[in-house]
């Protein structure tokens, strides 16, 4: 496959990366996916690390902020509409 060829196909396969890492992409994508991974060390590195990532994020204790905090934080990024007092 020529550079150019292969850099569009990771471009056109990055759409279907989130639902592909979750596991909700179809059977045709996966292989689509799998298939690509499988001749791109760049791609399979990508797919790696955010599959780590989300692995981590999911795994790891998840802590309260205080509501005060919550609060400011919510103000300061204008979403005091959204604030739900626990």
């Amino acid at each position: 496959m020529t550079e150019a060829k292969h850099e569009g196909n990771c471009q056109h396969l990055l759409i279907y990366l989130s639902d592909y890492v979750d596991g909700e992409a179809s059977a045709s994508i996966c292989a689509e996916i799998e298939q690509h991974l499988a001749d791109c060390d760049n791609c399979r590195v990508v797919v790696d690390t955010l599959s780590q990532t989300v692995h981590l994020y999911q795994t790891m204790p998840q802590s309260d902020l205080p509501e005060d905090v919550r609060f400011r934080l919510y103000k300061s990024l204008d979403l005091e509409g959204y604030f739900k007092p626990k």
